[in-house]
C-alpha cells in the first residue's frame, strides 16, 4: 500500500492581486479627508485588479468618477508606479512617489479668499 500526499486542486491558488500598503491608503485618504471637509468631493471606491489598484474618488456616488488614482507595479521602471487620472482619462501626472504625485490634486484645495 502507498500513501500519497493530496494533491491540491487544479486552479486553487488565488490569483495574484495588485492593492494600496497601509501607508499608500493613510497618504490618499489623508487628502480625500481634506476635500471631503471642503465640499469637493463626497465618496470613493477602491478596485483591485491583477495588474492595477484603482482608488476612485466621485463628487456624486451615481456619477463617474473624477479622479483616479492608480498603482500599476509594472511600469515600476518606466513612467513611474502612481498616476492621477482625470474624468475624460487624460492623466494628470505619473511618477514612483505617491505624494509628489497627488500634488496635482491637493492644488484643487487652494482657493482664493474673499
Amino acid at each position: 500500500m502507498n500513501v500519497q500526499p493530496p494533491t491540491p486542486f487544479p486552479g486553487a491558488r488565488a490569483p495574484e492581486q495588485v492593492s494600496f500598503d497601509r501607508a499608500e491608503l493613510g497618504v490618499i485618504l489623508t487628502l480625500y479627508g481634506r476635500m471631503v471637509a471642503a465640499g469637493e468631493w463626497r465618496d470613493y471606491g477602491i478596485s483591485c485588479l491583477r495588474e492595477v489598484a484603482v482608488f476612485s474618488i466621485f463628487r456624486r456616488t451615481a456619477e463617474h468618477p473624477l479622479y483616479r488614482i492608480e498603482k500599476r507595479p509594472r511600469l515600476r521602471g518606466r513612467q513611474g508606479i502612481y498616476a492621477v487620472i482625470g474624468m475624460d482619462g487624460q492623466i494628470l501626472k505619473r511618477g514612483h512617489e505617491l505624494k509628489t504625485v497627488l500634488r496635482v490634486l491637493e492644488k484643487k484645495l487652494i482657493r482664493a479668499v474673499d
